[in-house]
């Protein structure tokens, strides 16, 4: 119900919905975090109508590329936990994962955030989860907007977006047409749902009345969801400096079966091995809570695997050892075949 003013008094801002203050406080707040994510090549700071970034010198002939991305339903799931601390991380990840697999570093990052009215605490710990992911993937968070909407959102929501930009050499962007027959493909261990799938998880909450509160995998089911999405630039970056990579593909919305065909020529084919890399628990969880099919899980989860590369075949044993020593859990988990015209682009045995 809207508050009646008599005609002579004064209607301010606040009691429109929009606190001022709040704003400016917020800004106080995250000014440390963004500080701590900032390079070399930064110029100015937070406050500014727009961002400043040099270009590093150490590239020649730079090309830019540019990702923008959201962390879909699995924010209503945050809202709902009121777990705000790696939300932000995932939408870091979302970003950046994908502009990795042309070769690109990512530079820097803006967000977006958007409530109906700002709790400070809450955007403040979700805008320290999005300083923590830039940490991880190694760029700089240097701006960003805090929109006020008094009526768009309920009471406690909010919605996030975030952009990122990196850079790559221009000859060696990362864009599937050295891909060929014979080459083999290497996955890397998920984090868990990453940022994927959460409306069907959300549905097989609400199917089966499940409490997630109850132990899971020795944590709450509740934690098990809210894992943040992994980040693998640093990882990424140091295996490209070594060894030539020949396709990338991010695992997101559309699971394992769609992705891998983004960057495969169309006369190739993707064929996996299942036996080959370990399934986290919670899509065996998913799938029979749900009664997915097979088809179904794998064409809407990671199902245990966030990125794939696809390399020559000599290089297998290198590129398995450089991301074991770079902290990652990965798997020798196909290889690339000749495809018939009738067939599909991926196939998992």
């Amino acid at each position: 119900m809207s508050q009646k003013f008599k005609q002579s008094e004064s209607i301010s801002y606040k009691d429109a919905g929009v606190d001022i203050e709040a704003g400016d406080q917020l800004v106080k707040n995250i000014k440390p975090f963004a500080k701590m994510t900032s390079r070399k090549e930064v110029i100015g700071g937070l406050g500014g109508f727009g961002s400043m970034f040099e270009i590093p010198k150490k590239f020649n002939n730079p090309v830019l590329v540019s990702g923008t991305d959201g962390v879909g339903t699995k924010l209503k799931l945050a809202v709902e936990l009121n777990h705000h601390e790696t939300i932000g991380q995932d939408l870091v990840a979302m970003c950046v994962n994908d502009i990795l697999v042309q070769g690109a570093e990512p530079l820097f990052f803006l967000d977006y955030f958007a409530c109906g009215s700002l709790k400070v605490p809450t955007a403040t710990t979700v805008i320290k989860g999005i300083a923590d992911g830039c940490l991880l993937a190694g760029c700089s968070l240097v701006g960003g907007e805090t929109a006020e909407m008094p009526g768009m959102y309920s009471e406690g929501e909010y919605d996030l977006a975030g952009f990122c930009v990196g850079a790559v050499e221009k000859n060696n962007i990362i864009d599937g047409s050295n891909v060929s027959n014979g080459d083999v493909i290497i996955g890397l261990a998920s984090s868990g749902a990453h940022s994927n799938g959460y409306s069907l998880i959300r549905k097989i909450i609400e199917k089966k009345n499940t409490d997630l509160n109850q132990k899971f995998d020795g944590k709450t089911l509740a934690k098990a969801l809210m894992t943040p999405t992994r980040i693998y630039v640093k990882s990424i970056l140091k295996l490209l400096s070594l060894v030539k990579v020949n396709a990338m593909a991010h695992i997101t919305g559309g699971g394992i079966t769609e992705n891998i065909p983004r960057v495969l020529p169309n006369n190739l084919k993707a064929t996996l091995d299942r036996k080959k890399w370990e399934m986290p628990l919670i899509f065996n969880w998913l799938k029979e809570n749900g009664s997915l099919s097979e088809l179904e899980l794998y064409r809407t989860f990671n199902c245990g695997i966030g990125m794939v590369i696809i390399i020559n075949r000599e290089h297998q044993e290198q590129v398995l050892k450089i991301l074991k020593d770079c902290g990652e859990k990965s798997y020798l988990i196909g290889n690339i075949r000749t495809r018939l015209s009738d067939e599909s682009q991926t196939e998992i045995k």
